[in-house]
């Protein structure tokens, strides 16, 4: 996804190459213990949490701004794909490009372009 929004990933480290992969079962040797994705001057931090430590994500988006509307509209589809899309992306009077979705891995994101609809 790294190139879709045009970003770099800098640290993709798996539990399994981790000094915790005699604490975890094999099943989740593949699972990212720490990742980070630059965007730009923009850092994005993640991690796959333990089943032990795991809870659905609610009360907050992660917002992203792509810059350029037609940006805004490329990474709205594909985080859209295959998630659930609760405001369709579109110009409003506060953002040139909105939308908001809650992607396939059950992540909520609002994509807003800056600059007045």
């Amino acid at each position: 996804m790294s190139k879709q929004l045009g970003g770099k990933i800098v640290t993709m480290l798996s539990y399994g190459e981790s000094p915790m992969a005699d604490q975890v079962t094999p099943e989740w040797h593949d699972r990212i213990v720490h990742a980070t994705l630059t965007l730009g001057d923009d850092v994005l931090r993640g991690v796959d949490a333990l089943p032990a430590d795991f809870q659905p994500p609610q009360g907050f988006y992660v917002l992203l701004d792509p810059g350029e509307p037609d940006a805004g509209e490329r990474v709205f589809r594909l985080l859209a794909e295959h998630g659930d899309v609760r405001i369709p992306v579109q110009k409003t009077s506060w953002s040139l490009c909105y939308g908001m979705l809650v992607g396939r891995f059950g992540i909520p994101w609002e994509i807003s372009c800056a600059g007045e609809g």
